[in-house]
């Protein structure tokens, strides 16, 4: 478990600079000269390197990326025309280690940016994402294997998520870079009319008024940083009843909008309880405490 901007992108690098056979990357922003260097490096020395780039709505963002990548060596393509975003963020190593993030490899943003990203070696989670890549790399259709833990949308990760947020019994803690998908605030709403304690962590943003007033109003708590404070809440994590002996966590690429949940390709995980679930409820909490209430 990696938590940014402290763990910094150096644990990510070094899987870039150790892989052996291929890289298997997926990406909705890359902005990394370092990331980019180490990916034309790696078809320098021959492995099998592969990055999927979404196209739609930041094509130009990747543009310059795609071509730097393309001249030295590297199979690259834009993301399937399947989804209306390809918003997952993944690295496979070797086809034996994945990281499945929350972070796009956009330098400007590491050092003030809230993310999470997992380091994965589950056999079957590792094989369900490769086989996704073929599938996406090919432009066919596939119904991704769920693996051990893994969300995807637009199959199976709001279902996933309304399971989740429905199984707390006495705390719920989230934080999301969006909050517009009613099937979730419905669910938070209805958490917390059963007694459930919701704690939410965001960035403000005017866009989510009409959802936190509905929130708010169910007596689920809402704390805030300001766009410009100086950390920014991009992490997409759920954690349900932390301390509790069946605790889980949600870690994903998901934002909490109709469109990554139902028309994007995106990936995240369920983790039962475990070390990584101690560490993101110590990491909302952290951030929770040092946000401020959200007042309208």
């Amino acid at each position: 478990m990696l938590i940014e901007p402290g763990a910094g992108m150096e644990p990510i690098y070094s899987l870039l600079r150790s892989a052996r056979q291929s890289v298997d990357l997926v990406m909705y922003e890359l902005e990394d000269t370092e990331a980019e260097q180490l990916l034309a490096a790696d078809a320098g020395r021959r492995l099998d390197v592969r990055v999927l780039l979404n196209e739609a709505y930041t094509g130009s963002v990747n543009d310059a990326a795609f071509s730097y990548l393309q001249g030295h060596g590297v199979h690259v393509r834009w993301a399937s025309p399947l989804y209306a975003l390809t918003h997952q963020k993944t690295l496979v190593t070797d086809r034996s280690v994945a990281v499945i993030m929350t972070l796009n490899w956009t330098s400007r943003y590491y050092g003030d940016t809230r993310d999470v990203a997992v380091i994965d070696r589950i056999p079957s989670d590792v094989a369900a994402i490769e086989a996704t890549f073929d599938a996406d790399d090919g432009g066919g259709r596939i119904a991704p294997a769920r693996g051990a833990d893994l969300a995807w949308s637009p199959t199976t990760s709001l279902p996933d998520l309304l399971a989740l947020i429905g199984g707390a019994r006495r705390d719920l803690l989230v934080e999301n870079e969006e909050m517009s998908s009613w099937d979730v605030i419905d669910a938070l709403i209805a958490a917390a009319r059963r007694g459930v304690s919701v704690e939410i962590c965001m960035t403000s943003s005017s866009r989510w008024s009409s959802a936190f007033s509905a929130l708010v109003g169910a007596g689920v708590h809402i704390r805030v940083y300001s766009p410009d404070a100086a950390l920014y809440i991009h992490a997409k994590v759920i954690v349900r009843d932390p301390g509790v002996g069946d605790a889980e966590a949600f870690v994903g690429s998901q934002n909490f909008s109709t469109e990554s949940l139902r028309y994007n390709r995106e990936l995240g995980l369920v983790l039962g309880n475990s070390g990584p679930v101690g560490v993101l409820t110590t990491m909302i909490q952290g951030d929770y405490a040092g946000a401020r209430s959200w007042s309208g």
